[in-house]
């Protein structure tokens, strides 16, 4: 309600305006809808507005009606007009109630209601208004507060349905010969136990409607993020917790629904269902699937919103999450339980990477989820079509929310994701999850949140907007043996305008995240892929996610191609250089050279490991950079053929011990002559 509705109901108690008056305000809106439309017309005169609200409207409301023309309070007379009977008859101890019917009820039977419904809500008198209803078939639902009881004969049918749907499954699960009779027979059962069941459940009403929001009226005790459903049969998750409103954003077509729809309350957060089933499928934000596979039979049900894991229940990330992209596995490391940015420009490669480490996974153990957010449905059919190339979808799940799909599934999506993969962490597995990306995601919310009337803040986001993705964020850890040794990590990726991370959206979240991989367009565009900027990127988690053989064998590179970088721009315009300069200039082409790495072509442990020891003991500086790349597939080849205790003993041990590293030397040298 705005300011000015606020001031107008204000003045109708302060003028303690009768409720007869109020009634007969109504009755001309009711008779007369197109009186609102007028009188909040910019091309109606004044005058003319003041002879139409002398006409119909009652005395005692004329001026109050005249003066609030200018504030555009008209437009929501009949909101305030019910809100002030709700606050006339809550003053005389009356409470509202509304009884729909099909069979009219028996004066006795009126007067027992009328006592229940005062014994219940401990009210003096009760004002019921019957209604003729033959939607509902039979029985009644009544309506009293924010509670409705439905003793419907429509409501019974649709539990009895939903039971034999249920025990029909169930037989067709446990016999897959089940006969015809055996299902009879549960039919002709549910038929004869048929009773009317009555429940008690918390409503409300719409009040308002349009963009995939409804405002609702009612359900007073609901909770934020409490799934609510629709009498249409959608469902929506509450969003906003007003006064006497709460905003409720749609899952699915707001189609049949109208103003003074009712609402019901279901008593639990908004969730997904989960499953093994779930791996190698591609399902909605809803976990509905959407690639043609049949259904998924759900095992558990997990919240998409959860507290995440305390300090008490995690223990240190020290496990690796090998990407096989040299570059980052050798300068950035990412661990099993940590959340490394991957940020920069549209088309520089950032789900690249993602997919890469994805592809990397296989035979490791690891679970991956990928959600995709706001993107066309053509990519998301690409990302799955190069999964299922490389065969990594038996080990993956793919949580698609595109671009054509509304505001509140693209919200949503992510926190779904993360349902699933608390799922497979709870049964102790590591678990991969890649946001792609949280830019949409963040615009997303600011679209929801703006119809929802949330205040709008810096770049028009609501003042909650960090709070959104780190309680997303937050829920990436490794847990301790206690609470079951699973990990989730997190790889969100976020999209950049002209390399700007200083902007809202990417300051919040590397301010969230443990270290970021940012690629740059200009390097993307002189061919160096992928296009890791070495000063800007970082990983907080660094040596503590690397095997010591690792480490070893990265050494100083960072350092070397820092040195490299800053000696290039310094002797760009330099004719002649010293034999240290023009050596450590080599040596740098030769490191970003091998650094250099094909789509979806992950290197093993134990090749990274070989490549930047010989790297870094100068073995490759006297090669021609054109002939790098091939000498380098040669070259493994070759130790893959006469060098198999050399792969052995690095995958084995992970140790990069002074006798190792001469045998990889030795082999080398073999390979040379």
């Amino acid at each position: 309600m705005k300011d000015t509705d606020k001031d107008f109901l204000k003045e109708l108690i302060r003028l303690d305006i009768p409720q007869e008056n109020v009634d007969s305000a109504k009755d001309v809106i009711t008779a007369c809808p197109d009186v609102i439309d007028t009188l909040s017309n910019p091309l109606v005169t004044t005058d003319e507005k003041k002879g139409i609200i002398k006409r119909l409207f009652p005395q005692s409301l004329e001026k109050l009606l005249i003066s609030s023309l200018r504030g555009g309070t008209i437009e929501n007379l009949s909101i305030i007009l019910d809100e002030y009977s709700d606050i006339l008859l809550e003053k005389q101890g009356v409470i509202k109630a509304v009884v729909r019917y099909v069979t009219p009820l028996t004066e006795s039977q009126q007067a027992e209601l009328k006592k229940f419904i005062m014994e219940k809500f401990i009210k003096d008198d009760v004002d019921i208004e019957y209604k003729y209803d033959p939607d509902i078939l039979g029985g009644f639902i009544l309506n009293a507060g924010d509670v409705e009881y439905d003793r419907s004969y429509r409501t019974s049918l649709r539990m009895m349905k939903d039971t034999l749907q249920s025990k029909a499954a169930d037989i067709v699960d446990s016999d897959e010969e089940a006969s015809e009779s055996d299902i009879i027979s549960v039919l002709k059962t549910e038929v004869r136990d048929f009773k009317i069941k009555s429940g008690e459940t918390e409503t409300g009403f719409v009040t308002r409607l349009g963009d995939g929001i409804a405002r609702v009226r009612g359900m007073n005790s609901v909770m934020y993020g409490e799934l609510v459903e629709f009498e249409t049969g959608i469902r929506g998750i509450v969003q906003n917790l007003e006064e006497k409103t709460v905003g409720v954003v749609l899952l699915g077509d707001d189609h049949g629904l109208t103003e003074g729809s009712s609402v019901i309350r279901t008593g639990k957060r908004a969730g997904i269902g989960v499953s093994d089933e779930l791996l190698g499928r591609v399902v909605d934000a809803l976990g509905s699937p959407i690639d043609g596979l049949g259904p998924i039979k759900a095992e558990d049900y997990f919240p998409i919103e959860r507290e995440a894991p305390g300090v008490i229940e995690r223990k240190s990330v020290n496990v690796p999450l090998q990407t096989g992209i040299l570059a980052i596995d050798s300068m950035f490391p990412i661990g099993r339980g940590q959340r490394e940015l991957i940020i920069g420009d549209r088309q520089t490669g950032k789900t690249s990477i993602a997919l890469d480490t994805i592809i990397n996974q296989k035979d490791k153990d690891v679970i991956c989820i990928y959600v995709a957010i706001g993107q066309k449905s053509s990519t998301v059919a690409q990302v799955v079509n190069t999964l299922k190339k490389y065969n990594a979808m038996s080990y993956s799940v793919v949580v698609c929310a595109s671009a054509s799909d509304p505001a509140p599934f693209q919200y949503i999506s992510p926190y779904s994701g993360t349902a699933i993969a608390e799922y497979f962490m709870s049964k102790g597995k590591d678990v991969l999850i890649v946001y792609d990306d949280l830019s949409k995601h963040a615009v997303a919310y600011r679209a929801m949140s703006l119809l929802l009337h949330r205040p709008p803040g810096r770049e028009a986001y609501p003042g909650d907007v960090f709070y959104l993705h780190s309680r997303l964020l937050e829920r990436s850890s490794r847990l301790d043996d206690e609470h079951g040794g699973g990990s989730l990590t997190a790889l969100p990726v976020i999209e950049t305008l002209a390399g700007d991370i200083s902007a809202y959206i990417p300051t919040n979240v590397i301010s969230i995240t443990d270290g970021q991989i940012f690629l740059e367009s200009e390097l993307f565009n002189s061919g160096q892929r992928p296009a890791v900027n070495y000063g800007l990127s970082v990983s907080r988690v660094g040596g503590a996610a690397q095997t010591k053989a690792m480490k070893k064998a990265a050494g100083n590179l960072r350092i070397d191609l820092a040195q490299f970088k800053e000696m290039e721009i310094f002797t760009q315009f330099s004719s002649e250089l010293d034999q240290s300069t023009t050596d450590l200039l080599n040596h740098g082409h030769m490191l970003t050279e091998l650094l250099k790495q094909p789509l979806y072509n992950p290197k093993p442990h134990y090749e990274q490991v070989i490549l930047l020891y010989a790297a870094q003991h100068g073995l490759f500086d006297l090669i021609p950079l054109k002939e790098l790349k091939e000498y380098i597939n040669d070259l493994m080849s070759y130790i893959r053929s006469y060098g198999q205790d050399i792969i052995e003993e690095i995958e084995e041990k992970k140790i990069m011990t002074e006798e190792l590293g001469e045998r990889i030397e030795r082999i080398v040298t073999a390979f040379e002559e």
